[in-house]
């Protein structure tokens, strides 16, 4: 399970780190997921959010050896990441939120790209939110398990041709096929 949890991860954070800046109003791909508190004795609760900043100051670290992944680091508006360990006592009321949230974001036009039902209850689901053909302004992850519930929300702007790129430079060949496909959806 920790592979499932961590491809999903990956993917918000690679993606977190190629030019998403904020991008205002209706398509802003910033999601409210609400407040969450700890599940009590024993379980896991992590709250995350990494704002321009922060990510900025980052940047900087990697401008002489990959200037392109630090330009792009530089213009992300916000990463979000909450795990929260699931128990017998919140269980049914995240696996409802989850649900909520997933149905929210489709009613809201966030498009579903990946949707994984596990053999043994994993649950994830991948969505985008597009700025009309020329960009993604933000990613959200849900995961479920039988252990956590992780959410991911990364907000921006970036561009196909970012995602490509970034995917090359740092041979990652899904990221770069993801950069093809949403350049060729243009």
């Amino acid at each position: 399970m920790k592979h499932l949890i961590c491809h999903p991860l990956l993917f918000a954070v690679v993606a977190a780190g190629l030019s998403l800046n904020a991008y205002a109003g209706s398509n802003s791909g910033e999601v409210d997921f609400g407040k969450f508190t700890a599940p009590g004795k024993g379980g896991e609760f992590v709250e995350v959010q990494i704002k321009s900043n922060l990510l900025s100051l980052a940047a900087q670290l990697l401008d002489k050896e990959q200037p392109e992944a630090a330009q792009l680091i530089r213009s992300v508006r916000l990463v979000r990441v909450n795990v929260i360990g699931l128990t017998d006592q919140n269980r049914d009321e995240m696996e409802k939120r989850v649900q909520k949230i997933r149905d929210d974001l489709e009613e809201k036009g966030w498009e579903r790209n990946v949707n994984v039902q596990g053999k043994d209850g994993e649950d994830v689901g991948v969505y985008t939110k597009t700025r009309g053909g020329e960009a993604l302004a933000g990613v959200a992850v849900t995961v479920v398990d039988s252990e956590n519930l992780v959410l991911v929300n990364v907000v921006g702007d970036i561009s196909p041709d970012q995602v490509a790129s970034l995917g090359e430079s740092l041979n990652i060949k899904p990221l770069k096929k993801v950069g093809d496909a949403i350049k060729k959806d243009k």
